[in-house]
């Protein structure tokens, strides 16, 4: 199994067991993924806990054995999730994940893959490497909400005049209402979304295409994704994101303005986690 980047330690997984004295609610720790629940049991559960994806297949030994021992390792605990996905039940999401050898494991993230490997693996070093991920990769997340707390579905009056602002094409005026929001509510994920997408606009309208350079490519990419063609904008990153860090960050502007599953973004972040590590 290849190291992956967040290993630097690891941490007792029977403990977050003992320790979770809490009813679990309205989460399942080990579910199976479908093209009906990957984008939000999956892609926007990772936004809290980091998940483990399992694709395999029952015709594989390797991928039962696997099975079970990530079921062993996800029962009684809320700091990961493992999601099994039959890629012959449903290969359209196995293909956007461009896996070629089952079964694969993908660790994801904050909506994206942070690590992965292929094959079956020794218990003891599935624990470590789920370890890793939840001690290194866990805390950077928001963690899990807590189920008894009735969730809000207020809107916030201030975004009327974000939208004002838009309709004006004040940019300026529009991002000012979202930092004010943002200030006060740092983890409304709609509203960062909003804002990087007033951002993306203000610069395809606020200049002309560059000559030449990193500013012309990533002008380019912009204008494309804007015009409807965000596929076109991905690859035209994706072809310069190990020599241009800016190329890197741009993509990953760009992907947080689309739904996490959305079969594009899969796709690119797969493609993007290639050609990283």
């Amino acid at each position: 199994m290849t190291n992956p980047q967040f290993t630097g330690g690891a941490i007792d997984l029977g403990a977050l067991a003992d320790r979770n004295d809490e009813a679990q609610g309205g989460f399942e720790p080990f579910i199976t993924v479908t093209e009906a629940n990957v984008e939000k049991d999956i892609f926007e559960r990772s936004m809290q806990i980091p998940v483990v994806l399992l694709i395999g297949t029952p015709r594989s030994p390797d991928s039962e054995s696997l099975k079970a021992q990530f079921e062993k390792l996800a029962a009684g605990q809320r700091a990961f999730l493992v999601g099994y996905l039959d890629a012959d039940a449903t290969p359209q999401v196995a293909q956007a994940m461009g896996v070629r050898v089952l079964p694969t494991v993908v660790a994801l993230a904050g909506g994206r893959p942070v690590a992965n490997f292929e094959g079956n693996q020794p218990t003891d070093e599935l624990e470590q490497w789920v370890g890793a991920l939840v001690s290194q990769v866990g805390p950077q997340l928001q963690g899990l909400a807590d189920d008894t707390t009735p969730a809000e579905d207020t809107e916030d009056p201030r975004l009327d005049r974000a939208t004002e602002a838009l309709n004006a094409g004040d940019f300026d005026a529009a991002t000012a209402v979202y930092d004010e929001i943002l200030a006060d509510d740092p983890t409304n994920a709609d509203v960062k979304q909003a804002k990087a997408t007033v951002a993306v606009l203000k610069r395809v309208q606020g200049q002309g295409e560059p000559e030449v350079g990193v500013e012309k490519l990533l002008w380019l990419a912009d204008k494309e994704f804007v015009a409807g063609q965000p596929e076109a904008a991905f690859d035209r990153l994706l072809e310069h994101v190990k020599a241009e860090p800016r190329a890197k960050e741009r993509l990953l502007e760009l992907l947080t303005l689309l739904e996490p599953g959305d079969p594009r973004v899969i796709a690119a972040r797969t493609r993007l986690a290639s050609a990283l590590f």
